[in-house]
C-alpha cells in the first residue's frame, strides 16, 4: 500500500495545534517532595552538565501520564530533536535519530546504569521499562561521551526511576485500550528512620495489531503481541548527614513476539532481565564530593522461530524454543568533584565495564570485550563569574588493546533572561558491535569481520531565552549542530554476493549538520503551547543523498489544558516528519515519510481538588494514518520459494493504528 503524502495545509493544520517537549503545568496536589539528601554527583550530573553549556531536555512524570504512553518511546515522542519510533508499537525495538544520529549512536541508560550494550548495538531498552516506573527521562542532546563513554557519539538518554520521600505514598494505575491491551501497575515509598525504600510492579499486555503493511499467505500469526512484568526495589540509608548508601534492583520478563510477513507459525524473543547497582555517595564538604558505583546487567533471551512449509503449511522449527542470545554487562565508576581553590572546579573518575555476550541466532561466539577509562574535566565556579561558567575534559579509553582518547569543552553565558548562549563539542569513537562484524542471519544483513571503528567530532551551539510578548513569557531556543564522521559504519545493499545487505565502512566523511528551533508559551487560564523545528542534513562528502533512514525535516507541537483551580485538563499532540529513505533490495531507495499524526488525551479526578482518582482517556493517531516506522523491506514471495525464482515483494512496518486507552490511577 501506498503511504500518502500530506498536503502542506493538512500539516499547518496539525501543527496548529501546536506542540511541545516541556509543558509548563504545575505540580499535582498529590505530589510529595523528593528528599535532597545523598543527592549523588551521579544523579545530579546531567542538570550540571546544562549548567555548563551541554544541551538537555527533560521529561517529567505529568507529561508521561498525560500522554497515556505505555512504554519509554510514546513518552519520549515530543521531545524536541529526536526522531524515535517504536516499529511495531509498544516494547518492540526502536528507530531512533537525535540531531541525525543512528540509532546505535544513541546511548540508554536507567538511573545511571547503561542499558544497550556496545556488542549488540541494535538493542534497546523500550522492550524492559515500561512507563509506569518512570518519574523523569532526561535527553542529552549532542555528543556526550566525556562521561557516557563511546556509545553517547550522539546523545544520552537517562530513564530515572521513582525517586524516594519521607512520607508514605504510593499509587496504583490501570488501563485497557482498543486492542485488548491492558495495563496494572503501582508503587509504595517512604522512609522507617534513616531507612528509605521505593517498591514498584507492572504488568503489560496484548494481542498487537497487525505490523505489516503486506504479507505472504503462508504467515499464521498476523499479530505482534506481547506479556511483559517488570518488579523492582529501591534501598537507601543515611550512613551520615552528608554519606548515604543506595542499592536498587529490577527484574523484568517479557514474551514478545518477533514476527516478518511471510511463513511464521511462532517467532518470540522470551526475555529475562536483570538490573541491579549499589553506590556510595558523599556531599557533605564543599571541598570534596564523590560516589562509588558497581552495576550489573544481565540479558538472557530464548528464541523460538517456527516457520510454515510450503506448500502444506506444515511446522518447520527453524531455531527451537531455548535458543539462547544474550549479554552480560557489570563493572564499577567512581568520581570525585574537588574544590581546592577559588575559582575552579576538577572533577576525576575511572569507569570499568565487562562486556560479554553469545548469540546461536546469528551465530556468534561467545565475545567478550573490556573497558577502562579514566575521566577529567575542570569547570570554573560562580566565584569567577555567575553569568559564564566554562569546562573542559578528557576521556583515556582502553578496550583490548584499542587505545583512544576523546575531548569534551563547553560553556554558557547569561546575558539576560532574554538571551543566553551555550556551546559544546568534542570527539568520540565507536567501536563496531558483534552483529555487524559477524552476523549470519539469513534474513538480515551479513556481518563484516573488516570494519574499521568510527571517530567523530561533535558541535552544538545555542541561543535561548525568555522573552515577555504581549504578557506572555515566551521561551525561545534556536540550536546549530554539526557532526563529522570518518570510517562510518553502514548497510551496503549494492554487493551482489549478500543480496539481503552487509555492512561497509563509508569511504568519505558523513557529515551530519542541521539546526532546530523551540518555542514555549505559559498562556493565561491553564492553556500552554509550545513546537518544535528540525532540519538534519546526513550526507556523504561529495553526495546530494540524504543517508537512510534518517529524517531530513520534522516538526511537533502540543497544545495542553491544566487550570490549577480545575480537577480536569487536556492534551493535544501533532507531529510531521518529512522525507525519509529507506533501500529494499531488489527495489531501491524509497521514500517512506510526509505524513502527519495527532494525539489526543483528557484527564478528570474525580474527587476534585484532592486529586487523588485520576480517570484519563486517550487517542493514539486520532486520524489513523497508515505509516510506516522502519521503512520499505522486501522479502521473498511464497511463489518464489515454490518455483525457485526467489521473487520478492514490497512491503513496511506499520505503526500504531488509531488506538483507544481508559486509565485510572488512585493515589494515596
Amino acid at each position: 500500500m501506498k503511504i500518502a503524502t500530506v498536503s502542506h495545509a493538512a500539516i499547518a493544520a496539525a501543527l496548529s495545534l501546536a506542540c511541545a517537549t516541556q509543558v509548563h503545568a504545575e505540580e499535582e496536589a498529590d505530589d510529595q517532595a523528593i528528599v535532597v539528601t545523598g543527592q549523588s554527583l551521579e544523579v545530579t550530573l546531567p542538570q550540571e552538565l546544562a549548567h555548563y553549556g551541554n544541551d538537555v531536555v527533560t521529561v517529567d512524570e505529568k507529561q508521561i501520564r498525560d500522554s497515556g504512553a505505555v512504554d519509554v518511546t510514546k513518552a519520549l515522542e515530543q521531545v524536541p530533536g529526536l526522531y524515535i519510533r517504536g516499529r511495531n508499537g509498544p516494547f518492540t525495538y526502536v528507530d531512533v535519530s537525535l540531531q541525525g544520529s543512528r540509532t546505535q549512536d544513541v546511548l540508554w541508560t536507567m538511573d545511571g546504569i547503561r542499558l544497550n550494550n556496545r556488542l549488540y548495538g541494535s538493542t534497546s531498552p523500550n522492550d524492559t521499562l515500561p512507563a509506569s516506573m518512570i518519574e523523569r527521562i532526561e535527553v542529552l542532546r549532542g555528543g556526550e561521551s566525556l562521561f557516557y563513554g563511546t556509545q553517547a557519539s550522539a546523545g544520552v538518554i537517562n530513564v530515572v526511576t521513582r525517586s524516594f520521600t519521607d512520607d508514605f505514598n504510593g499509587q496504583v494505575n490501570a488501563s485497557v485500550d482498543s486492542w485488548g491491551g491492558t495495563t496494572v501497575d503501582g508503587y509504595l515509598r517512604g522512609a522507617v528512620g534513616n531507612h528509605r525504600f521505593v517498591a514498584y510492579a507492572s504488568h503489560n499486555q496484548s494481542e498487537g495489531y497487525m505490523p505489516y503493511n503486506a504479507y505472504q499467505p503462508s504467515l499464521t500469526d498476523r499479530r505482534l503481541g506481547y506479556d511483559l512484568w517488570s518488579a523492582g526495589l529501591k534501598y537507601q540509608y543515611d550512613i551520615a548527614p552528608d554519606l548515604a548508601f543506595n542499592a536498587q534492583y529490577q527484574h523484568t520478563e517479557a514474551k514478545l513476539d518477533n514476527l516478518s510477513p511471510t511463513r511464521i507459525r511462532e517467532s518470540r524473543n522470551d526475555r529475562n532481565e536483570e538490573i541491579a547497582s549499589v553506590r556510595l555517595d558523599y556531599t557533605g564538604s564543599d571541598t570534596m564530593q564523590f560516589f562509588l558505583k558497581g552495576y550489573f546487567h544481565d540479558w538472557k533471551t530464548a528464541y523460538v522461530q517456527i516457520r510454515n512449509s510450503l506448500p502444506d503449511l506444515q511446522p518447520q522449527v527453524i531455531y527451537p524454543a531455548g535458543t539462547f542470545w544474550g549479554y552480560r554487562d557489570w563493572g564499577g565508576s567512581a568520581v570525585v568533584k574537588l574544590h581546592l581553590h577559588r575559582g575552579l572546579d576538577y572533577l576525576f573518575g575511572y569507569d570499568f565495564q565487562d562486556f560479554s555476550g553469545r548469540d546461536d541466532v546469528l551465530l556468534i561466539a561467545p565475545t567478550s570485550e573490556q573497558v577502562h577509562a579514566g575521566i577529567f574535566q575542570v569547570r570554573t565556579t560562580d566565584e569567577i563569574s555567575s553569568k559564564g561558567r566554562l569546562a573542559a575534559g578528557l576521556r583515556y579509553n582502553h578496550t583490548n588493546g584499542a587505545n583512544k582518547t576523546i575531548w569534551n569543552a563547553s560553556g554558557r553565558y547569561d546575558f539576560a533572561d532574554a538571551l543566553y548562549l551555550e556551546a559544546n563539542g568534542g570527539t568520540s569513537f565507536v567501536l563496531p558491535d558483534a552483529s555487524q562484524l559477524y552476523g549470519n542471519d539469513p534474513c538480515c544483513e551479513i556481518g563484516n569481520p573488516n570494519l574499521k571503528p568510527e571517530q567523530s567530532l561533535n558541535l552544538n551551539l545555542s541561543a535561548g531565552g525568555i522573552v515577555p510578548v504581549g504578557g506572555i513569557q515566551l521561551g525561545w531556543k534556536a540550536t546549530y549542530f554539526n557532526r563529522r564522521i570518518s570510517n562510518m559504519i553502514d548497510y551496503d545493499y549494492d554487493n551482489p554476493g549478500f543480496p539481503d545487505g552487509t555492512y561497509k565502512n563509508v569511504d568519505d566523511t558523513v557529515r551530519s549538520q542541521g539546526a532546530e528551533l523551540e518555542l514555549d508559551a505559559r498562556l493565561a487560564g491553564g492553556w500552554a503551547l509550545s513546537a518544535s523545528y528540525t532540519y538534519a542534513r546526513v550526507r556523504e562528502k561529495g553526495s546530494s543523498t540524504q543517508l537512510d533512514r534518517n529524517p531530513k525535516q520534522y516538526a511537533k507541537g502540543t497544545l495542553s489544558y491544566a487550570p490549577e483551580d480545575k480537577p480536569f485538563g487536556a492534551t493535544v499532540n501533532a507531529s510531521w516528519i518529512g522525507d525519509v529513505w529507506s533501500t529494499a533490495s531488489g527495489f531501491g531507495r524509497r521514500n517512506y515519510g510526509n505524513y502527519a499524526l495527532v494525539d489526543a488525551g483528557a484527564y478528570l479526578y474525580l474527587d476534585g481538588a484532592a486529586r487523588r482518582n485520576r480517570f484519563g482517556v486517550n487517542v493514539e493517531n486520532v486520524l489513523n494514518k497508515e505509516y510506516a516506522t522502519r521503512g520499505y523491506q522486501s522479502a521473498v514471495t511464497d511463489q518464489g520459494v515454490l518455483d525457485g525464482s526467489n521473487s520478492r515483494f514490497l512491503y513496511f512496518s506499520r505503526g500504531v493504528p488509531r488506538t483507544l486507552r481508559v486509565s485510572y490511577g488512585l493515589s494515596f
